[in-house]
């Protein structure tokens, strides 16, 4: 009777998984419709709808930089019919900014990495440097008057204009726009601020249209959507890379036969040509094959966070 009992909870979790998903399966989006994240996780979403046979609804639940979203993932149950989508700020950065109601590497099980944007270091189109070598001696020659758009107080924006600081000894203000990077945006091409570092799908449609400038893309390749920017190791400040990766999470405790079945909807997803078009038109990039796993976006997650949190701590920065 032992053996037979000791079987039965195996036998049903094999079931369970045989037959995971029978119903439709909520996605949530910790950010408002329509921005960078947002759009990324409706092409996985699209995607992953046929090797799972199942509609994904996606829930958008914004406010107070993405913890409502993530934490109501984290409350969520654990058995694979409630996701979510986040990225290096809403699961990096902010364990760092806020005291979080959970924890971000305990309460969530990774499923997989699913793509990334490096930041384009951008100006206004009257900013007499023309280069990023010229703009940071500009910057060092004018300390404490030039003006950088942000997201507000630890947002991603925020963080990297910090680092940005810091590797070029450096010194301008920050201004935070609460409506978002998009309001930051437009008062960059009005001149009213006078720089932004920003994701390449919010700049380049504005780089192309000649209304600002671009310096350097923080990353080890150029952007194939906006070749002629140059990269920060070709620009003159070699490694500075920072790129706003995505990924998908579930509830702690789901288990591992179901986050196996949601991984490779992904995987599938990312191989297909129709979603590599659309998030490359996005300007995202793809993670390789081998870094598709649940493993690899733990791996990333612990690293980031081993490196981004003391450099946070470091600048005192703090929610507003």
């Amino acid at each position: 009777m032992a053996a037979t009992a000791t079987s039965l909870p195996t036998f049903a979790h094999a079931a369970w998984a045989q037959t995971y998903p029978t119903r439709p399966i909520t996605m949530i989006v910790p950010y408002g419709a329509g921005g960078p994240t947002d759009t990324v996780a409706r092409i996985i979403a699209d995607g992953m709808r046929k090797p799972l046979g199942q509609p994904i609804i996606i829930e958008n639940v914004a406010g107070a930089s993405a913890t409502i979203g993530v934490g109501r993932l984290a409350r969520a149950p654990s058995d694979g019919y409630t996701v979510g989508v986040g990225n290096w700020a809403s699961h990096v950065l902010n364990g760092a900014v806020f005291a979080l109601p959970y924890d971000l590497l305990q309460d969530f099980v990774p499923v997989a990495q699913i793509a990334s944007d490096p930041q384009v270091i951008i100006a206004r189109k009257e900013m007499p440097a023309n280069s990023l070598s010229d703009l940071i001696a500009w910057l060092r020659a004018n300390p404490d008057k030039a003006t950088q758009g942000t997201g507000g107080a630890g947002s991603t924006s925020h963080v990297v204009g910090t680092l940005f600081q810091r590797e070029t000894n450096t010194r301008f203000q920050f201004v935070p726009y609460r409506l978002g990077v998009g309001a930051a945006m437009t008062d960059l091409i009005a001149g009213q601020i006078d720089m932004m570092f920003s994701v390449a799908a919010n700049c380049v449609p504005q780089l192309r249209a000649g209304s600002i400038k671009g310096y350097a893309v923080t990353a080890k390749t150029r952007l194939p959507v906006a070749p002629e920017v140059p990269t920060v190791d070709e620009a003159g400040l070699p490694g500075f890379y920072v790129s706003n990766w995505h990924g998908v999470w579930v509830p702690k405790a789901t288990p591992q036969s179901i986050v196996a079945v949601l991984n490779s909807a992904i995987v599938e997803t990312l191989a297909d040509p129709i979603a590599q078009r659309r998030l490359a038109d996005l300007a995202q990039e793809l993670p390789p094959r081998e870094a598709q796993t649940p493993e690899g976006l733990g791996a990333l997650q612990r690293a980031e966070i081993g490196k981004w949190w003391p450099i946070v701590k470091a600048a005192n920065i703090r929610a507003d």
